[in-house]
């Protein structure tokens, strides 16, 4: 079963085709179609900066999915509340859950028109389970979680999905805050899954892909340290290996070839 909420008539009326954006650039990266020319030309510009960066878009969607097979198969988790969703592309969260589970319900969070669009013909479900689709920003934690509360049973465990956007909330304060405040909403059991794009002496590129994206592209993002990443998971049981490249948690025997690192760093913690 699918449950959206009422749209405007039409969300394209809100996208800006002049302006580069993220998740189309992600979607371009990802070889996908659902893009502008000038999200291409920026982003061709930012690979030039940085050769690799397709690469990180490739990392998290692969993470994406060893992390949703593990929840489901090891943890029993059958709840996702996945915010940041991005553009619909292969194995979302709601597929590679329901092929293992098909009773397993997930409510996708993003802002972007264009992902809404895409949302309500794309994110379909298996009769077992539900998906739903909330037109929502990060920061406005208290409708989020009332509007999942449709769909999700707060007194049993849920898996809070973070993949690449808390890097859009600039403000310490506010990021760390916001994802404790939705954690502190989930019971026992639940789990926080979060990627960010890092800063690091040893990849001075990236920070310059980085400070070309804010120059040009919207919305503006942060990176932060891998050292402040982890402390996202501050409070909860992080699971082995811990925050780490993404293409390094838990990586496939015969996974897809990627750099050794990727500067976009994830990790998956338990509250107990």
């Amino acid at each position: 079963m699918t449950d959206f909420p009422a749209a405007p008539a039409d969300p394209r009326d809100r996208i800006n085709t002049a302006q580069p954006h993220t998740a189309r650039i992600w979607n371009y990266w990802l070889g996908g179609k659902d893009n502008y020319e000038v999200d291409r030309v920026v982003g061709d510009q930012i690979r030039k900066l940085h050769p690799g960066i397709g690469d990180y878009a490739l990392a998290d969607r692969l993470f994406l999915g060893r992390v949703v097979r593990h929840l489901v198969d090891e943890c029993g988790i059958r709840q996702f509340l996945d915010i940041g969703t991005g553009l619909p592309s292969a194995d979302n969260t709601h597929e590679v859950a329901q092929r293992l589970a098909p009773e397993s319900r997930i409510v996708y969070v993003d802002n972007d028109p264009l992902v809404l669009a895409h949302a309500r013909a794309l994110l379909k479900s298996t009769p077992e389970g539900r998906t739903d689709y909330l037109d929502e920003d990060l920061r406005n934690v208290d409708t989020i979680l009332e509007h999942a509360a449709r769909t999700l049973d707060f007194s049993r465990p849920v898996a809070l999905m973070l993949l690449g956007v808390v890097i859009f909330v600039g403000d310490d304060e506010e990021a760390y805050g916001n994802v404790r405040r939705l954690m502190d909403a989930l019971p026992s059991g639940s789990h926080l899954v979060l990627s960010h794009t890092i800063t690091s002496p040893a990849m001075p590129d990236v920070d310059a892909a980085v400070a070309f994206w804010n120059e040009h592209g919207t919305p503006k993002l942060t990176q932060r340290t891998p050292e402040a990443v982890a402390r996202f998971f501050d409070g909860l049981a992080l699971l082995d290996p811990g925050v780490v490249s993404c293409n390094h948690w838990r990586p496939d025997a015969q996974g897809t070839p990627l750099p050794e690192e990727v500067a976009m760093f994830g990790g998956v913690g338990r509250k107990n």
